[in-house]
Parts: C-alpha cells; sequence; structure tokens
C-alpha cells in the first residue's frame, strides 16, 4: 500500500510539474512579456537572408543548433561543418545561422553578399537568418533570450566570438553551449543527437 502511495504521489508530482512549465510557456505573449517568464525557443519567428520568415515552431520535436556566423572569420570553415552535420541528422536536427557583423567586423556583406557567398562556397542549405547583431545594445531579441537566464530558464550566456553555438533540445529550451573553437562535428554535440 505504502508503495502504491509513493508512485502515485510521484506520478502526480511529475503531471504538475509538466503543467506547470506547459502552463508558463503558453501564457506567453511575445509581444506583452512579463518579467521572469520562461518560454521555448518555438516562439521565435526571424527574417530569413532570402527573404521570408523562420518559424521555430516548426521545429518542434527536433533538436536545433544555433550559430552566430561571418564570413570573413578563422572559424569560417565551420560552415563545411555545420552543412555536413544538417546533412547527416536533418531528420532529427535543424541548424539556423546567424551573421553578424559584432566581432572585427568580419561579416561586413549584406543579406545577398552573404547569402551567395555560403551558398557558392560552403553549399549551406541549412536556414540562414537575415543578419543581425548578437551582443550589445543592439542585440536581437532571439539573442537576449539565448543569452539571459531570466528569459530562457537554463543558463546566462556571453558571446565572446563568431561560431558560438546553442543546442536546444526538441521542447525548445537550451541544452549547451559550445565556444568557437568546438567543432560542429565534435563528439561533444554529436554525442548530444
Amino acid at each position: 500500500m505504502v508503495k502504491i502511495l509513493m508512485i502515485s504521489c510521484l506520478f502526480l508530482q511529475s503531471i504538475s510539474t509538466t503543467e506547470k512549465k506547459t502552463s508558463i510557456i503558453n501564457q506567453h505573449d511575445m509581444g506583452n512579456k512579463k518579467e521572469g517568464t520562461i518560454f521555448s525557443i518555438h516562439r521565435f519567428k526571424v527574417k530569413r537572408i532570402d527573404g521570408g520568415i523562420i518559424d521555430f515552431s516548426l521545429f518542434k520535436g527536433k533538436k536545433i543548433l544555433i550559430v552566430n556566423t561571418a564570413s570573413a572569420c578563422g572559424y569560417t570553415p565551420q560552415y563545411k561543418q555545420l552543412q555536413e552535420l544538417f546533412d547527416l541528422y536533418k531528420e532529427k536536427l535543424m541548424v539556423v545561422g546567424f551573421p553578424a557583423n559584432d566581432f572585427g567586423g568580419q561579416e561586413p556583406g549584406s543579406n545577398a553578399d552573404i547569402h551567395v557567398f555560403c551558398t557558392k562556397n560552403y553549399g549551406v542549405t541549412f536556414p540562414m537568418a537575415a543578419k543581425i547583431s548578437v551582443t550589445g545594445k543592439d542585440m536581437s531579441p532571439i539573442y537576449q533570450y539565448l543569452t539571459q537566464k531570466e528569459q530562457n530558464g537554463v543558463l546566462d550566456a556571453t558571446i565572446k566570438w563568431n561560431f558560438n553555438k546553442f543546442l536546444i533540445d526538441e521542447t525548445g529550451f537550451i541544452i549547451k553551449k559550445y565556444e568557437s573553437s568546438v567543432s560542429p562535428m565534435s563528439e561533444e554535440i554529436v554525442s548530444l543527437l
């Protein structure tokens, strides 16, 4: 009898926690954000580099690797690895690139220039967002979310250079942040897919 009661309590606690998390997420309105509200990345829609919209709600059920990119950086060859990772795991992983000119002026081109560069030189087919800022006073809302624990519920992070990476789980919450030096095809990332 005691075992049945303990199992029932654990089950009800699990349901309560899940309902609470879902309730918090469902109550959130991007246009009317309440201080301290935690929500998943699936709430975001961002402009694509080639026009249109990247709707993160379409990635529910897949992991997402988000990377701030630049075309004239020592890490730029990671585009090849990002594409390889996307090709190998596209059934369960979405890769999204965010070009930014925040570090060393290494992404000075227009959206059209960046799109041509990525496609021509690295065969990029994964979604690329329109150029944004990932740090400072002009930081885009999605990077505010990624770097502020009060919004993402997981961690505070600082974007220190191009090709920082965030791995997001299937429910839209951050698993881990990786520095620029971590290869997209590293065991650190691949082992979590």
